[in-house]
This record gives C-alpha cells, structure tokens and sequence, in this order.
C-alpha cells in the first residue's frame, strides 16, 4: 500500500490486470489487512471483482493459493506478487504462454545484481532449464530473474502442498522442472522496479519524481 504517483502499489497491480483483461482477482492479505479492504472494496471501482484471503501465517508465493485453490483451479490463472512494480504486459506474457503450449509461463527480468533474487536458465527456445532463488556470488549462472509475474495452468496447484508454506521459485517450479513440466520464459523489455527495501522504495519514489 506504500503511494508510487499517487497511487498504493498494489493499486498498479489491480490496474495493470484489468487493462489486460484481467479482472476476478484474488488478494491475499496479511499485515494491517482492512487497509487493503478499506481501498479496494469489492474492486468494483477499479473494473474488477476481488475476493481476499487472509493468511493468519504467512504461507509463501505458492502456499498462499491453498486457501483459495478453488477459485484457480478450472482455469488459466496469473501470480503477480503484489510488492512488485511493472509495466509487464500481461497479454503478450499469456500469448507467448499459449504459443509455448507451457504449463507455467514467467516472466523475467535482467537485474544487474540478481542475489535478492531467484535466477532462471532457459535454452535457445525460451524454455526454462534451471532456477535458483537468492544466490550466492559465486553461484550466479543468470542474471534474469523471476520478476513475480507468472502464468499458471491449473495442474500447477497438484503439486502446492496442502499445509505448511512453500514457494514458486525455491520449491515448485524447480520440482516441474525435475518432473519434466514445461515451463517457459518470456524476457521482459518493459519495467520493473523492486520495492525490497526502503532504500528500493526511495529509489523508485525519485524515478517517478524525475
């Protein structure tokens, strides 16, 4: 809920999905959580129909869809992880999802120090070969990173476990990848800025400022 040009970043996020068409949403709460509820109501003033879900403990990227499994399992659904700031477009992310006949689809940024972040190898074609979250300097393979935008079948949800908090990139894309799922990349030329940190926040405040 932290303002970005006057609006709360998740705010960015409700707006770029219903540009895209995009518009049931789930919203999973947990920190001060009727602010969210405060400013987005029903989403109905946005364009879109919100449902929240409010995890007690937090249960990671991928466990937080448990609760709430029923409302993604009968179609295509997208992940965007709600501290994050993009202009992805969210329509040539499911096209290239489509054309890669993938189960999961993520989008990537090339990040110049990528150790706060999860790293992602993909071959010639785009498909996804290789994930490491939060590496060391000296095992970096990739600077394109998982920019917490993805795009999910519903089979995808067969492999969250049911209790307990597990993650897309440390936990459950790397298993697809050992089951041998496809997954595949779709490298990002629009903007992402990373709200990590005050600092990160300061510094994504002054762009904006510019």
């Amino acid at each position: 809920m932290l303002d970005i040009g006057g609006r709360p970043i998740l705010e960015h996020n409700v707006r770029l999905a219903a540009a895209h068409g995009i518009t049931d949403l789930v919203i999973n709460l947990h920190h001060a959580p009727q602010t969210v509820v405060d400013h987005f109501g029903d989403g109905s003033a946005f364009g879109v129909s919100i449902r929240y879900a409010f995890e007690p403990e937090l249960l990671g990227t991928a466990g937080a869809l448990v609760p709430v499994r029923d409302f993604f399992e009968h179609e295509t659904f997208a992940v965007l992880y709600g501290d994050n700031f993009t202009t992805c477009d969210l329509s040539a992310l499911v096209a290239r999802h489509r054309t890669a006949r993938a189960v999961a689809t993520i989008a990537l940024f090339e990040r110049e120090d990528p150790q706060a972040s999860g790293i992602v190898a993909f071959d010639d074609a785009g498909i996804v070969t290789r994930f490491l979250e939060k590496p060391k300097p000296e095992e970096i393979f990739s600077r394109w990173v998982n920019a917490g935008v993805l795009i999910f079948e519903p089979t995808v949800l067969a492999g969250i476990p049911p209790a307990g908090p597990s993650d897309f990139g440390r936990d459950i894309l790397p298993a697809m990848l050992a089951r041998g799922e496809r997954i595949a990349a779709y490298r990002m030329t629009e903007d992402l800025w990373w709200i990590d940190s005050p600092a990160d926040y300061e510094r994504t405040l002054a762009h904006f400022a510019r």
